[in-house]
């Protein structure tokens, strides 16, 4: 459960964005995300990150696997 006052947000590259596509690619939980844009800026490794952060990536991995939403190879 989010925490009331995280602010999540949702742009590409996000802790949020990559929590999500993690989930829909069938990806194991592996909290990062990108300072800009996926895989062509700075990615951010789980020992890097805030609790926020963290939670925020979790939040949108949860929200994704509660959707049910993931790709079909």
């Amino acid at each position: 459960m989010l925490r009331e006052h995280i602010v999540i947000d949702t742009r590409h590259g996000g802790p949020y964005n990559r929590g999500m596509a993690d989930s829909y690619y069938g990806r194991q939980r592996q909290p990062h995300y990108f300072v800009g844009d996926s895989y062509k800026t700075l990615r951010v490794a789980y020992k890097d990150m805030t609790p926020d952060e963290v939670e925020a990536y979790n939040a949108g991995y949860d929200d994704n696997e509660d959707s049910g939403d993931h790709k079909e190879y």
